[in-house]
């Protein structure tokens, strides 16, 4: 192997070797209980609070899959993308942080969402906690899925080779099952303090060393802007490939030289529409497991201002500097990459063409910890979804903590293994599988949490109803309405939101107004001390 190649490696190794030993260094506190090994006792500080809820909800889309998208068609899509994703971090810091703590505390000590869920309607049934449950095992394998590529993308890279991808995508998915049967949420939280740490920090320096060696910001956009509508916010460049065909994700086909040179069409107008599908990326916090448990296990509902502040700067640079980086590629490398699929691996190029070995395979790292923050947290919550609150709904007799830890870890198995099949699918565009996913949590359980904690008319059956409504319209917007066009491309997550909020509010309405005792602890959550 290339020395250099060798120097890469030993810097991620050694990163992967940290965050084990993290991993030991909590998994004798975490086997304490089912609560330490799924929410930490809630002892959460708000440094670790914020980073471990920002690092484990951006996860490898934030370094290769926006990036790839701003280097591919330009700033359009990625630019507004980010501007709803940083909407959404303020609001669901704002509206839901404090009051979730609070609630999901009265509501029995809930430590999972479908447990909080259960609890707050008092569904002696367990009917939302069972489907809320197979909601998160299915649209978390995608998601799991997602981060197995970014490993198949990285690792094979770095070792030059590309048939590397399908066994860099198992070594990533064993190496996170590992580390997430030995930690459990203490050793997640804080190693994803720490990658989040890694993220912002390799974001930005990337960032900033490709702004000068492009010359600056000024001579940036000359360069950029012979490309047409590539900076153009309400525009999105065209790239063609050899038979004058624009080059999609879907279509996999691969962008034209043309005298060395990247062929693009005239571009296209990004209308209203199109942009009101990338601001609705902001409506899928309300629904984020990995981002909600972090309100929950918080320690102290004052900790909730400082925290927001961090979560809500750590995110604004970050996204930024990923569609600059991607911007910056595409002026500093037109014609190195030729599918969107292949475009997705730009951060990882201008890394290695920037920096020494060890320095560059430090900053690859924070791909790794993109990755390994948010798949350990998918798996965490999926497991904990079936351990505690499907698995038990089927039971006269409740589980021990011991049998609710096997079941978890056997449920992590089984995920991974889905994920490694969604990996190794043929659909590598780290965007587009993470943007599925992310509809289907945000429009099933969003509308419902934001119902939950505002609304105390809220009943049962409109629960129901509302989880059911934003779980299936995402997957029925998606396969079966936006290939008709127009006005149905919008994204899934938008109108499956706001069905889901109409079958929760019509439906509540409908319905006897829920019973004293549910009314009650609603009103004790809203005046909890803190």
């Amino acid at each position: 192997m290339p020395s250099d190649k060798a120097l890469l490696l030993t810097a991620m190794g050694a990163y992967l070797a940290l965050t084990i030993g993290v991993g030991l260094w909590y998994s004798r506190r975490s086997a304490r209980s089912a609560e330490a090994y799924f929410l930490g006792e809630r002892g959460l500080g708000p440094w670790v609070a914020a980073m471990s809820a920002e690092a484990s909800d951006m996860s490898g889309w934030l370094l290769m899959g926006l990036p790839g998208v701003a280097y591919f068609a330009g700033a359009g899509e990625a630019a507004w993308t980010a501007i709803g994703l940083a909407l959404g971090t303020f609001a669901c810091w704002s509206l839901v942080a404090r009051r979730l703590r609070a609630h999901s505390i009265v509501a029995g000590n809930a430590f999972t969402l479908p447990a909080f869920f259960s609890a707050r309607f008092h569904d002696d049934r367990r009917l939302l906690s069972t489907i809320a449950a197979g909601m998160l095992l299915f649209f978390f394998s995608i998601y799991v899925g997602a981060q197995f590529v970014t490993f198949g993308k990285l690792f094979g890279y770095v070792l030059g080779m590309e048939g590397f991808y399908a066994r860099m995508v198992v070594f990533g998915a064993l190496f996170v099952l590992a580390y997430t049967f030995i930690g459990g949420f203490l050793a997640e939280t804080m190693s994803d303090f720490i990658q989040g740490t890694l993220m912002f920090c390799a974001l930005v320096l990337v960032l900033s060393v490709g702004t000068a060696k492009a010359g600056g910001v000024g001579a940036l956009l000359a360069e950029l802007g012979a490309i047409p509508r590539f900076t153009d916010l309400f525009g999105v460049a065209t790239p063609l490939d050899a038979a004058g065909a624009v080059v999609t994700a879907a279509a996999g086909n691969a962008q034209a030289l043309v005298g060395g040179v990247p062929a693009f069409g005239p571009g296209v107008g990004y209308g209203f529409l199109a942009i009101l599908s990338c601001l609705a990326w902001g409506l899928g916090y309300f629904g984020m497991p990995q981002v909600l448990l972090r309100f929950m296990a918080i320690e102290k509902p004052a900790m909730v201002a400082r925290a927001r502040a961090i979560a809500v700067t750590w995110c604004v640079v970050s996204l930024l500097a990923a569609v600059g980086i991607g911007l910056i590629g595409r002026a500093l490398m037109p014609a190195r990459l030729l599918t969107a699929s292949a475009a997705e691996t730009i951060f990882i190029h201008l890394a290695v063409d920037f920096f020494p070995p060890l320095l560059a395979g430090l900053v690859l790292s924070g791909i790794v910890a993109a990755s390994i923050s948010s798949a350990d947290s998918y798996m965490l919550i999926a497991s904990s979804s079936l351990a505690n609150d499907l698995v038990p709904n089927f039971r006269a007799e409740p589980l021990s903590d011991r049998s609710i830890l096997g079941l978890a870890r056997g449920t992590q198995v089984a995920v991974t293994a889905f994920g490694i099949l969604v990996a190794l699918s043929g659909n590598d565009s780290i965007f587009r599988v993470v943007s599925y996913a992310w509809a289907g949590l945000g429009a099933a359980f969003g509308p419902l949490v934001l119902f939950s904690l505002f609304w105390r008319r809220t009943t049962l059956a409109g629960a129901v109803a509302g989880m059911l409504t934003g779980g299936i319209a995402v997957v029925a917007w998606k396969n079966l309405l936006a290939p008709l066009g127009g006005a149905f491309a919008v994204y899934e997550l938008l109108p499956a939101f706001l069905l889901s909020s109409l079958a929760i509010a019509v439906v509540s309405r409908l319905t006897p107004a829920p019973p004293a005792e549910v009314t009650d602890a609603f009103d004790e959550a809203r005046t909890f001390p803190g």
